[in-house]
């Protein structure tokens, strides 16, 4: 049949194009890995509260860009505080234990990347 013809040719322009294109680029390495908050601020999964705290405090002062002076220091402040906040508040720390991720900050994708 003459559409059959017809939808045989776009699948192959369609097939060559894709083999000819440029962009060979895997997006879902963009997506990063899930943090473990508990190993980030050194604590037991089980950690209560007060050991959440003194171990946020501990590592906050140990990091502080103002106290290291490592190119790291910053990024590793900033996931120090990011993994209290969700640990801290027992709703967050909830979702985050039943599904390995929580939402910490609501930004849209132009507003997360304008942050750095």
């Amino acid at each position: 049949m003459w559409w059959d013809e017809e939808f045989r040719e776009e699948e192959e322009v369609e097939e060559e194009e894709q083999r000819e294109s440029p962009v060979d680029f895997d997006f879902f390495s963009l997506l990063s890995k899930p943090k473990d908050y508990y190993k980030i601020l050194e604590v037991d999964y089980d950690a209560t509260e007060e050991i959440i705290r003194s171990n946020y405090i501990r590592l906050a002062l140990k990091w502080h860009p103002d106290k290291k002076k490592e190119e790291s220091a910053t990024s590793r402040f900033q996931e120090i505080n990011e993994a209290y906040k969700v640990l801290s508040d027992p709703v967050k720390r909830r979702e985050y234990d039943e599904k390995g991720v929580c939402v910490v900050e609501d930004y849209n994708a132009i507003e997360y990347l304008n942050r750095y």
